[in-house]
């Protein structure tokens, strides 16, 4: 662990580089650059909207405000995972030619999404403003969240990488699995009902969903679930050793199959 530090401070300013890189290359063709990662969940909150609110009778005006709170973190989880899946096939030049930890490469992967993701959160903002939702002091619990779903891709991220390497066909696989994953996080419905039924188990044992449901908590005022809170920390935790562990472990085999 105290080589992982010391390797995380000397190439720090390589880290800030290769997400300086990873966040440009993003948005290298597009006329609106970064303003994208505000008007995306924008436009998707209001199509979904439309769709789940509209079309199926929901007159609460504050469902735009539970669309975005759970989109921004599955899309955040989604696209950084995905990244860091393919951060050391699509670094395979630079990896052959200068040492650099590996590890740098889904890390960075995963943090160029979580600038993107935090500059996403004015979007948030200003809509919760525009419909209603008065900030509180449960507020103080958002941070949580965004630790949490930090933590969560982070780990995943480590592992899928590790796994991307030697199976290619895990891109293809993970993203049909985001798409399950979506689904039973509660995005664009309430899960009363569910939560009241035998299938409730689908979202208490999803820790995407136990860290949207804090997020939600803390905008609209309320306490978060403790068991929530408690499940999803330590499946971050799990993670994030899980894939440290497999990286470490694998890592030096990497160049024999890029």
């Amino acid at each position: 662990m105290k080589k992982y530090v010391d390797n995380f401070r000397q190439y720090q300013f390589l880290l800030g580089e290769l997400v300086k890189k990873g966040i440009k290359l993003k948005y290298r063709r597009s006329y609106l650059g970064i303003v994208w990662s505000m008007l995306e969940p924008l436009l998707t909150m209001i199509v979904l909207t439309i769709v789940f609110g509209t079309l199926y009778g929901n007159t609460d005006k504050t469902f735009p405000v539970y669309i975005l709170t759970g989109r921004l973190l599955y899309s955040f989880f989604s696209q950084s995972t995905k990244a860091a899946l393919k951060s050391i096939r699509q670094n395979s030049a630079m990896i052959k030619k200068v040492y650099v930890p590996k590890y740098l490469y889904p890390l960075s992967s995963v943090l160029f999404n979580y600038v993107i993701f935090l500059i996403s959160l004015i979007v948030l903002a200003i809509v919760s403003v525009v419909l209603g939702v008065k900030p509180t002091v449960y507020l103080i619990q958002a941070p949580v969240a965004l630790i949490l779903i930090f933590g969560l891709a982070y780990g995943f991220g480590m592992i899928l990488a590790t796994i991307g390497v030697f199976f290619r066909d895990m891109e293809y696989l993970w993203s049909v699995g985001l798409m399950l994953v979506m689904y039973t996080c509660a995005i664009f419905y309430y899960p009363t009902k569910l939560l009241k039924s035998g299938w409730a188990w689908i979202l208490k044992y999803n820790p995407l969903y136990c860290t949207i449901d804090i997020f939600r908590c803390a905008v609209f005022g309320k306490p978060m679930n403790i068991e929530y809170f408690l499940y999803a920390l330590g499946f971050s935790v799990a993670a994030i050793i899980i894939g440290l562990v497999c990286f470490k472990k694998k890592q030096d085999d990497f160049i024999l199959y890029i």
